[in-house]
């Protein structure tokens, strides 16, 4: 029974602790509210002069280069590797043979295919002879003639194994790995060399939404990099993200091209220069100045004469970062209002706060 009694004499202390916090908080909210007010019933705002101003566009993204292409090269067919032409560091282009697969097995594969071949085809003569002498039917030369197709296909087959003896490169660029050792033997998909190609190279960077809509897609861009500082690069933009990633941040490539010396590595860091034409005044008013969002197209107005909200229909422009661009309904000098449009209807009485 005392334990019983204990746990309520908890409870209604618990209960009425809290009531007196909830009170005592509900008296400083209502005092800051008829200071704010002064007691006049008006509703404080913040307020905000219109006026023209010159936007501010240029940028600055950092980003990472990546290279134009890169690709890990792997074996097409079986065999002991004989030879290898290149070493890491090495520039190749499209053709350079990089290595030699052992051909023993395939040439031999090759011979073998190009014999049947050869007897598919004289086995069709022979029909083909018969065929004008009544000897065969022609449903028999047909299965004669497709046998010979098929033997011509085989041969293809067997000599683009035996032309793939030799690994060539199938894009310009450098070995940047060597993952065989002369006799080595591999499989197919097993992992030779890794090429990449630096001549070019993309830098990737990630810019909010208001950047990316005042940029497209051959935009030039001017690169920098902090490893080169005296060293000017040059890019233009390759791809814009349709949609934002998890952070609202759009992805977007950069497609730079490296000097002589090719002083760019992939996975350096870079930094692009974005570089805006001087734009014209225009008037410019806070974001928070909209009934709800942007896309309502509305403001309040301060009527220093009244002290009184007044509604007004504007036409918004681009968004500029926490400001707005306003191509109608907005005149330079007029006063909006900033705060606290969620407890205005038009011609509410307001009080400014300092």
């Amino acid at each position: 029974m005392k334990r019983v009694i204990t746990i309520i004499v908890v409870l209604v202390v618990a209960i009425g602790a809290i009531a007196f916090i909830l009170s005592s908080n509900k008296k400083k909210n209502q005092e800051k509210t008829d200071f704010i007010a002064k007691g006049n019933g008006a509703i404080a705002v913040n307020i905000a002069e219109v006026k023209k101003t010159v936007p501010e566009l240029d940028f600055n993204a950092n980003g990472t280069f990546a290279p134009n292409q890169e690709l890990m090269f792997s074996a097409e067919n079986s065999g002991r590797v004989s030879k290898i032409y290149v070493e890491e560091g090495s520039r190749v282009s499209v053709g350079t043979v990089l290595a030699r697969i052992d051909a023993e097995i395939l040439n031999t594969d090759k011979e073998t295919a190009e014999a049947t071949y050869q007897n598919a085809l004289k086995d069709l003569a022979r029909h083909e002879s018969s065929f004008k002498t009544g000897g065969v039917t022609q449903q028999k030369l047909d299965e004669v003639r497709l046998a010979a197709e098929n033997a011509k296909l085989r041969l293809q087959q067997q000599q683009r194994k035996f032309n793939d003896a030799n690994i060539r490169s199938s894009i310009n660029g450098v070995v940047n790995k060597k993952l065989i050792e002369v006799g080595a033997v591999v499989a197919p998909g097993t992992q030779l060399f890794e090429l990449v190609d630096i001549s070019k190279l993309k830098l990737k960077v990630n810019i909010n939404e208001n950047q990316v809509a005042n940029l497209k897609i051959g935009d030039k861009v001017a690169i920098r990099s902090s490893v080169f500082p005296d060293d000017k690069f040059s890019g233009k933009i390759s791809f814009i993200a349709a949609k934002a990633d998890a952070s609202l941040n759009f992805p977007i490539e950069i497609e730079v091209t490296n000097n002589i010396k090719n002083s760019l590595k992939a996975g350096m860091y870079g930094t692009a220069v974005f570089d805006f034409p001087t734009q014209a005044a225009s008037i410019l008013v806070p974001r928070t100045s909209f009934v709800g969002s942007v896309n309502s197209n509305q403001v309040f107005m301060y009527d220093k004469q009244s002290n009184k909200a007044k509604i007004r229909n504007v036409v918004a422009g681009r968004i500029l970062g926490d400001q707005v661009e306003i191509l109608s309904g907005l005149n330079e000098g007029e006063t909006v209002i900033t705060s606290g449009q969620i407890n205005l209807v038009d011609g509410t009485p307001v009080s400014v706060i300092k």
